[in-house]
């Protein structure tokens, strides 16, 4: 019955990934390779909620198979939830354009060692699913690694009135805690749009509950309250496998 299973949930899989047929497939890259999105990096952000008698065989296995999604394209970052949310892992995956997404996703599908030792048996550990397309803001022109491996991060969310990130720069750029290093700040281009996530590293989760008094971090919210509708935070820790740590 297991076998049965997991042969169903590849055939699935497979199925998903290759669009079902060959009129699907080409609708999909027709999308992902309009002029205006090659050549263009981002960051997908994934968020998985994990069953929660789960949680730990995921990260096993994940930490066993994650070469196997390696090979296709770049980790940035691969972090379990500690506080802020229960039972769930984000990871954040670098491209350098849509064409190239949509050929790593058209490789995984073919893959039967992925197919079989990871996907069939992850997805039933797993109640749903998120990802979102993400740019780097222009204030954060580049990622900045963490000083020293350890530590926790935070990733702060905030869904902001329209207006994009050249209105919302000003309030941002100078948002940042003094006792925080900020990762990256990226800004939703599919997704929840009009939002805003920036990715800090702490030396401790001591340190990330006094930067609350921060003034710097204070003013800034105060003088972009207007532009804000609303605002979550995560504070998370880098799995044995994530590349920032």
């Amino acid at each position: 019955m297991l076998s049965l299973i997991r042969n169903t949930v590849v055939k699935t899989a497979r199925m998903v990934e290759t669009g079902g047929n060959a009129l699907v497939q080409q609708s999909r890259a027709r999308l992902s390779t309009g002029s205006q999105q090659q050549q263009r990096t981002f960051y997908e952000f994934r968020t998985y909620c994990i069953r929660p008698e789960k949680n730990a065989s995921f990260i096993k296995l994940t930490n066993e198979k994650i070469h196997l999604r390696t090979a296709h394209s770049e980790l940035i970052g691969y972090w379990s939830v500690e506080y802020g949310a229960l039972n769930q892992v984000v990871h954040i995956w670098k491209y350098d354009g849509y064409s190239m997404r949509a050929g790593v996703r058209a490789a995984l599908a073919q893959d039967p060692k992925w197919l079989e030792e990871y996907i069939s048996v992850a997805m039933p550990m797993l109640t749903s699913q998120d990802n979102e397309v993400t740019a780097l803001a222009p204030w954060t022109p580049s990622l900045q690694g963490p000083p020293k491996q350890g530590g926790v991060y935070e990733l702060c969310s905030f869904h902001m009135r329209p207006g994009g990130p050249g209105v919302w720069e000003e309030a941002f750029s100078s948002a940042g805690p003094g006792t925080a290093h900020l990762v990256g700040a990226f800004h939703t281009e599919t997704g929840l749009l009009n939002t805003v996530h920036t990715l800090w590293w702490y030396d401790g989760a001591d340190q990330r509950a006094a930067a609350d008094r921060d003034a710097r971090l204070l003013t800034a919210v105060k003088e972009s309250g207007d532009l804000l509708l609303s605002q979550r935070n995560k504070l998370m820790f880098p799995c044995a496998f994530s590349p920032l740590k």
